[in-house]
């Protein structure tokens, strides 16, 4: 019996062998965390950088005038530098009221408009400086928004406040020391952090470093908006410790919305006063709680009034956070930028009652002035304002006036003036010792000054007199 036994042919054992002779594809390997990590902060740097600012100022302050320990100073011309970001596309730009306080000029240097970091960018020496404008200060919040015209620049958005977390990363863009576009980060220390007790001001803490120079600078998250405004460090060398701080984002968008509508801040009011309960108090009236804020006083015809607030009610919470204290509560009803009601829940005897109101925002005497110039036949271009007489009328309406007369600067005019170192708002009252009492006569006060004359006007800003003294050129 003959048995038939396939046979495999040479060519197929040969293909077969080789079949599995072919190694697998291996997966590839995963990209490397700290590249990924360098290439996001690359990409940030690329669409922040444009949008920041280095800011040049012009001054006048005491100067030594002889010997280490004289006792004898001058008044001599001062330069300093701070930081700045674009906070909308028309040309605005936001930093610290420290930064431009008493300046006679200020000038924007802009970024390139490829600024992106690379050592191409850094060695380039291309830069533009251009004349800003202030147009409006905020002293007590520390912030101020400037102003260049005939510009378009990309803007930085902010950052939503009530996202902003503990531990999250963070970066310091500006020029500390007048070191141009440098970059630091760190974390967020605190979101909420108050260094006075007795103030209502709430700062962003950070250990990004940041140094003199970087004040008025963008303090961003990994999105690239806007955390906070570099304010202030708490240092006992001078320099960085990991103790910075910076202006919360929502407080620079109100501030930001109500200096270019008004010039000035303004802040919403229900009409109502509240004091700290303590101790003492709960126990003497029978309070329900030993702590927090209790309403002292209803003011009468105001919208507390008409929703039935009454004195003696125990805050809980305004807007579902809690009335813990009143530096707080405060700084809520300073910076709140919103049309709804606000929603106070308050503690009367042992019932807690929700109560609704409709805020209103206190207004300036002199807010309809602008409305009365004419930027032709109001304009005085030696000073770069556009300015309005105090008439009988105006005086009768304006309480805010020290004295029934001056010319009260409702603009100021781009191109022209930008050494004077006036402010929107502002009431010129004399000129070298000469009383103001219309426009035709501070005409007059200027034409009468050459170049190089020295100059004091008295003027009343935010309710105080003041006097501003520069060189007239």
């Amino acid at each position: 019996m003959t048995l038939s036994v396939p046979v495999l042919s040479l060519s197929l054992l040969l293909a077969a062998s080789t079949a599995f002779a072919q190694p697998v594809p291996r997966p590839a390997p995963p990209p490397d965390p700290l590249v990924r990590m360098n290439e996001s902060i690359d990409a940030l740097t690329r669409k922040v950088w444009p949008s920041v600012v280095q800011i040049m100022v012009s001054s006048y302050g005491p100067q030594n005038d002889g010997p280490q320990g004289s006792a004898g100073m001058v008044i001599g011309r001062q330069q300093s530098t701070g930081s700045g970001f674009v906070i909308d596309g028309d040309g605005y730009i936001m930093t610290n009221a420290h930064v431009v306080n008493g300046a006679r000029r200020v000038q924007i240097l802009l970024p390139q408009d490829n600024a992106d970091g690379t050592l191409k960018t850094a060695l380039s020496s291309k830069s533009r400086l251009i004349p800003a404008q202030i147009v409006g200060i905020t002293t007590e919040l520390d912030l101020a928004l400037l102003k260049v015209d005939g510009l378009k620049l990309p803007a930085l958005p902010l950052a939503t406040y009530t996202q902003v977390r503990q531990g999250e990363m963070v970066f310091a863009f500006g020029s500390p020391n007048g070191l141009r576009n440098s970059l630091t980060h760190g974390l967020v220390s605190a979101v909420a952090r108050q260094v006075d007790p007795d103030s209502p001001q709430i700062f962003v803490q950070t250990d990004a470093p940041i140094n003199p120079g970087n004040s008025g600078g963008p303090l961003v998250n990994i999105r690239g908006e806007v955390v906070g405004i570099n304010t202030f460090i708490l240092s006992q060398s001078g320099g960085n410790e990991g103790l910075g701080f910076a202006i919360p984002s929502a407080t620079a968008r109100t501030v930001f919305r109500q200096l270019r509508q008004y010039g000035q801040l303004r802040r919403q009011e229900v009409g109502m006063s509240m004091q700290t309960i303590n101790e003492g108090m709960a126990k003497a009236l029978g309070l329900a709680r030993d702590y927090g804020l209790i309403v002292s006083d209803v003011w009468p015809g105001g919208p507390a009034e008409a929703a039935g607030l009454a004195v003696g009610d125990i805050l809980v919470s305004v807007d579902g956070q809690p009335a813990d204290n009143l530096p707080t509560v405060s700084y809520n009803f300073r910076l709140r930028d919103s049309l709804e009601n606000v929603q106070l829940v308050v503690l009367r005897g042992a019932a807690q009652i929700s109560i609704g109101m409709k805020p209103v925002e206190a207004r300036s005497d002199f807010d309809s002035v602008s409305s009365m110039a004419d930027p032709t036949k109001n304009l005085v271009p030696e000073l770069g304002i556009i300015g309005v007489e105090v008439d009988a009328k105006l005086a009768a309406t304006a309480t805010g006036l020290r004295d029934p007369y001056g010319v009260i600067v409702v603009a100021r005019a781009a191109g022209s003036g930008s050494d004077v170192p006036l402010m929107p708002r502002d009431v010129i009252r004399s000129v070298n010792n000469r009383r103001i009492g219309s426009l035709d006569a501070l005409r007059d006060s200027v034409k009468s000054l050459t170049p190089g004359a020295p100059v004091t006007m008295q003027i009343q800003r935010e309710d105080r007199l003041m006097y501003l003294s520069f060189t007239f050129e």
